[in-house]
C-alpha cells in the first residue's frame, strides 16, 4: 500500500514537533493528500483522539499501551521496507555499531547504503531514495522500538544495561521496548544477540556474539568494547553481503569514531583530554578508563535518574591508581557512599571539575570526561556537555 493509499483523506495528528515531527509533516504533504494535518505538543489528554484517524507519535513521548490508531515513522518505514533494514539497538554502542556497518557496507557491498534513525536522520527523509537493492542501517532507540508491530529483516541487540528509567520507569519495561526489534521477525530473518542480552522468543535465525571471544580489531578508536562493536559489523557483512572478514576489518581501520565517544580532543599542560560525554551508565565509565592509554583522571556525574551506581562504588575503592572527580547530583550520591579517599574529589559542576583535573592530573597522562549519568538538567544533551568540556579545557 502506498502512502497515498494509506493517508489520502485521513485526519492526521502529529504528536510532537521536533526533528521527526517536522519530517513526518513534510513526508505527508509530499506523499499523500490528508484531509488535515494538525500539530500538537503536550499531554495526551490535551487532544481528542476521536477527532483523528491516525496519530503519529514522536519518539520520547510516553504512552502506556499499544493502540491501533497511533503509529510512528519507524512503524511506517518498516511496513514498507523491513526486508532491506538492518536494525541496531542496545543500551550502549548502537550508534558506533550502526556507523561501522554503514562504513563497511557503503564501501564494500557495491550497493546503495543509507544510515538513518536515532543517529540523527529521520527515516522518512530517505523514503524516495530506496530501491530493491538498497541497504538501510537503522539505529533504533527504545523510544523508536516501543509499540512497533513489525521488526527488521536483520536485527542486532548489542547489550542490555539499566538505562532510560526516566522514560521506562523499570528495566523490565525498557527491555520490553527493546525486544521488539526481534519479536515480530519471521523464519527468514536474522537476529544477532550480544553478551548479556536475555533470551527473547523469536522465529528468526539467531546468532550469538560472545564478547569474550571476538577478534581484537586494530581500530583507530580505543577500547575492547569497540572490537566487540566491530565484530557485529564484520559478521553481518560476511553473512549477508559476501564481504570477507579481513576486508571488512581493513575497511574499519579508517573508521574514526563518532563525536563525544572516547574522542581525543587535544593536549594541554601535558595532559591528554578525551571526551566520552555519551557515557550515561557506570559500566561505560569503567570501559573508558580501561580503553584510554595512560588514563589517570575521570570526571563523573550528572542528573540522577535513580539507576544503581554499585558498580562504580565498588570499582573506585579497588582502583586507587585513578583520580575521580565527582560532580552534580550523581557525583554527590556516589561520594556519599564512599569512605574518605585521598584520590576522590567532589566539586559542584563541570567547570570546577576541569579546574580540579588540571590540579591533580600528572603531565604525560590522560583525563577523561565519562560522566556515567545523563546530561539533562545541566545541558541540553550529551553533545552540548562534551562541547562545553572542550571549551573549558582549552579556553
Amino acid at each position: 500500500m502506498t502512502p497515498a493509499e494509506q493517508y489520502n483523506g485521513k485526519r492526521i495528528l502529529i504528536w510532537g514537533y521536533g526533528r521527526e515531527g517536522k519530517s513526518t509533516e513534510a513526508f505527508l504533504k509530499t506523499h499523500a493528500s490528508p484531509a488535515c494535518i494538525d500539530i500538537f505538543e503536550g499531554k495526551r489528554d490535551g487532544f481528542r483522539e476521536d477527532a483523528y484517524d491516525v496519530v503519529f507519535k514522536s519518539p520520547g513521548i510516553v504512552m502506556e499501551e499499544d493502540h491501533p490508531k497511533f503509529t510512528s515513522q519507524t512503524q511506517v518505514f518498516l511496513e514498507h521496507f523491513r526486508d532491506r533494514v538492518i536494525g541496531v539497538t542496545g543500551t550502549k554502542g548502537k550508534s558506533t555499531t550502526s556507523s561501522m556497518l554503514y562504513h563497511v557496507l557503503s564501501r564494500l557491498s557495491g550497493r546503495k547504503t543509507l544510515l538513518v534513525g536515532n543517529i540523527g536522520k529521520p527515516c522518512l527523509d530517505d523514503f524516495d531514495e530506496i530501491d530493491a537493492e538498497t541497504i538501510v542501517v537503522y539505529e533504533m532507540s527504545c523510544h523508536q522500538l516501543a509499540h512497533l508491530t513489525v521488526s527488521p529483516h536483520i536485527a542486532v541487540f548489542l547489550n542490555l544495561f539499566e538505562e532510560q528509567l526516566e522514560y521506562n520507569h523499570t528495566k523490565e519495561r525498557y527491555f520490553d521496548a527493546k525486544k521488539r526489534i526481534t519479536l515480530f521477525q519471521t523464519p527468514g530473518d536474522w537476529f544477532y544477540a550480544g553478551s548479556g542480552v536475555p533470551g527473547i522468543p523469536t522465529a528468526a535465525h539467531t546468532v550469538l556474539i560472545d564478547r569474550e571471544k571476538v577478534r581484537h580489531a586494530a581500530l583507530s578508536i580505543p577500547g575492547d568494547h569497540n572490537s566487540y562493536n566491530a565484530a557485529f559489523a564484520v559478521r553481518i557483512a560476511a553473512d549477508h553481503y559476501g564481504i570477507c572478514e579481513d576486508a571488512a576489518y581493513d575497511a574499519l581501520r579508517s573508521f574514526e569514531g563518532l563525536p563525544h565517544r572516547l574522542r581525543y580532543i587535544g593536549t594541554k599542560q601535558g595532559i591528554r583530554f578525551y571526551d566520552d560525554s555519551i557515557s550515561t551508565i557506570p559500566g561505560a565509565t569503567i570501559e573508558a578508563l580501561k580503553a584510554v592509554p595512560g588514563a589517570k583522571t575521570v570526571l563523573i556525574g550528572g542528573m540522577d535518574r535513580g539507576i544503581s551506581y554499585e558498580l562504580l562504588e565498588s570499582f573506585i575503592p579497588a582502583h586507587p591508581e585513578f583520580r575521580y572527580i565527582l560532580m552534580y547530583e550523581t557525583g554527590k550520591r556516589i561520594a556519599a557512599s564512599l569512605p574518605a579517599l585521598p584520590y576522590v574529589y567532589t566539586v559542584g559542576d563541570l567547570e570546577e571539575a576541569v579546574q580540579k583535573a588540571f590540579e591533580v592530573t600528572p603531565a604525560g597522562t590522560a583525563c577523561v570526561l565519562s560522566p556515567a549519568a545523563a546530561s539533562y538538567g545541566y545541558f541540553r544533551n550529551f553533545e552540548e556537555r562534551g562541547d562545553v568540556f572542550k571549551e573549558l579545557v582549552f579556553r
